[in-house]
């Protein structure tokens, strides 16, 4: 997303007339969600400045600053596992766009199997990234993945029992992950709504236009 980037972090790129990670904020506060754990990475200050304590989307946003140089997925979380709790939580990366329907997935992460240890949400492969990343059969991630793999939206439901045994430095989640669907532990859902990874700066300029496209439709 550069130079786009450069000076200011992706979530807090707007779209539809609200900052991406504030779409977020405030679907899941219409799903019943009160509380947030918020990663401060790459210019962290500004994300929040902005958010606050969350008390303008009716949440209260709790703080882990990754720091620099970046954590990744899986270290990020390591850090931010003393304010996540026991109980499963839904995982959002801050710099996508969905239609998703929040309800549906905290739903399923109040109805967990002791035995899971995460739910990934997969999207159609994108253009940019047609080999996909995990396959699905009957409902779990299986690995080795099968021919016909989908993206990962990069929102999920984590166990924080998935943590368990990490040190706290820079990893990926993906290895867990698979590791964690070899022995049968990964269940999935494919989302066949609107979902766009702002990476770049044509994608940004093409979700825009959908969005402005979509809001100009006359209602019946």
């Amino acid at each position: 997303m550069r130079p786009l980037s450069d000076r200011m972090p992706k979530p807090l790129i707007e779209v539809g007339g609200r900052a991406l990670i504030e779409h977020h904020l405030f679907g899941l506060h219409a799903a019943g969600v009160r509380d947030v754990v918020i990663n401060q990475g790459w210019l962290g200050a500004q994300l929040r400045d902005r958010l606050g304590d969350g008390q303008r989307y009716g949440l209260h946003i709790a703080w882990s600053d990754e720091g620099w140089p970046a954590l990744e997925t899986g270290g990020a979380l390591r850090r931010a596992r003393p304010l996540l709790g026991d109980a499963p939580f839904v995982l959002v990366n801050g710099d996508v766009y969905t239609d998703l329907d929040w309800a549906a997935l905290l739903a399923r992460a109040a109805n967990w199997d002791d035995a899971q240890r995460a739910h990934l949400v997969l999207v159609d492969n994108p253009e940019h990234h047609p080999r996909g990343d995990f396959s699905i059969a009957d409902g779990r991630v299986v690995e080795p993945a099968g021919e016909q793999r989908l993206t990962f939206s990069g929102i999920s439901v984590i166990d924080p029992r998935l943590l368990d045994g990490t040190a706290e430095s820079a990893f990926p989640i993906a290895p867990l992950l698979r590791a964690a669907a070899r022995e049968g532990r990964v269940s999935a859902s494919h989302h066949h709504g609107l979902w766009s990874d702002v990476g770049t700066p044509e994608r940004l300029t093409a979700l825009r236009a959908r969005l402005q496209s979509t809001a100009s439709v006359p209602k019946a």
